[in-house]
């Protein structure tokens, strides 16, 4: 134990005198945030601004006039601006309104006849989803109205006496909502897109982290350093095993650092610090089982870095270290069992306010990822570092 945690310590300390791997492992990543953060900041902000209407509707018209009552009650931040038809259009040109509405005469008239009418949208300057969602609102009021007509209609045919056909069509058109719209949270186990960048970002990474063990182990072959450690009285698996827990503390590191800064860069709350430590423990020992079989594999350094690149690269990619992936059947499968989207979904859980209790199938998943590597790595013919 004594000699183990002697080569653990010096590969740490080679490892910090080493600038390019706190350049890799930390920097790069932070940098590469940082400028996300720049350039895809605003995108990826998805809180909904005040949506700024202004109305032009007819006076004395009763269908409008519940339609520009309806507005502020469909669950978003809505202004409405009630003017008139030419001031409407300068609105919507100057960007004082994000949606402008012109609601013609004989709007009401028109609709319980079932007669065409146009109602006028236009899309200011900065119009976003804010204004989508309320011309959806728009179109359902029309689409209401439209089935108000059609049940004078049938009432009509059906021979309901003219004084009742106004009432049906009335209690149709201005009727409570059927489906109304109220914001929520985000599920327990999805991140916001930030969150989901700054987690993915650190998956990636992590995967590159772990692999400087590998690439130290190769180096000391090369240079013969190896050779000499494996000739002292001491178990020559001590070598292998203190490159891969100098590895495992290292992406634990990593990964800390990367998650406390890019939450605090991206303005991201994961949650508990606890159940954030078991996840981060458990996703380095999950990508830190491959390299043992990078090491069973890889005979050069060049080697290593391509196989590493390879298994990095559609680990994290898959698991959603740029955009989620989703899939089903067996393809859905293989990807719940990806290690770094295992963590991602983790974060997403504690991020929601989950705890211990709650991260247990990400846990399993990546600890059960662990377990399958290294029975793979045991399998696979030793043409690596130590043959």
């Amino acid at each position: 134990m004594r000699q183990l945690f002697t080569l653990v310590t010096t590969d740490l300390l080679q490892r910090i005198r080493d600038k390019s791997v706190i350049i890799f492992a930390v920097l790069v990543p932070m940098a590469l945030m940082g400028a996300m953060n720049l350039v895809m900041g605003d995108a990826l902000d998805m809180d909904l601004e005040t949506a700024t209407v202004a109305v032009s509707a007819p006076a004395d018209d009763q269908l409008a006039a519940a339609l520009v009552q309806t507005l502020p009650e469909v669950g978003l931040d809505v202004e409405v601006t009630e003017t008139d038809a030419a001031d409407v259009l300068a609105r919507a040109e100057s960007g004082d309104a994000r949606l402008g509405l012109v609601i013609p005469d004989g709007f009401s008239d028109a609709l319980m006849a079932g007669d065409p009418v146009t109602l006028e949208a236009i899309r200011g300057d900065g119009a976003g989803i804010e204004s989508s969602v309320v011309l959806s609102v728009v179109q359902g009021f029309l689409d209401r109205a439209g089935a108000s007509a059609v049940a004078s209609a049938a009432g009509a045919a059906l021979g309901l006496p003219p004084a009742q056909l106004g009432g049906l069509a009335q209690q149709v058109a201005t009727g409570e909502a059927a489906v109304t719209l109220a914001m929520g949270q985000t599920s327990d186990e999805q991140l916001d897109p930030k969150g989901a960048l700054v987690a993915g970002q650190a998956g990636l990474f992590l995967m590159f982290t772990v692999s400087f063990g590998v690439l130290g182990l190769l180096a000391e072959r090369e240079f013969g350093t190896l050779a000499r450690l494996q000739s002292m009285p001491m178990n020559p698996h001590l070598v292998t095993l203190s490159k891969v827990l100098s590895s495992f503390v290292l992406g634990v590191v990593a990964t800390s650092i990367l998650l406390t800064a890019g939450g605090a860069l991206f303005d991201v709350d994961f949650g508990d610090p606890l159940p954030i430590a078991v996840l981060i423990v458990c996703a380095v020992i999950a990508t830190t089982s491959l390299t043992f079989i990078v090491i069973k594999l890889a005979k050069t350094t060049e080697q290593a870095s391509i196989i590493t690149t390879i298994l990095a690269m559609v680990l994290g990619i898959a698991g959603g270290a740029f955009f989620p992936i989703s899939g089903g059947g067996l393809l859905g499968t293989l990807l719940d069992l990806n290690p770094v989207g295992a963590m991602i979904r983790g974060l997403g859980i504690t991020s929601g306010g989950g705890g211990l209790a709650d991260i247990a199938t990400p846990v399993v998943t990546m600890l059960g990822f662990a377990v399958v590597a290294m029975l793979v790595a045991r399998l696979v013919p030793d043409r690596g570092a130590m043959a």
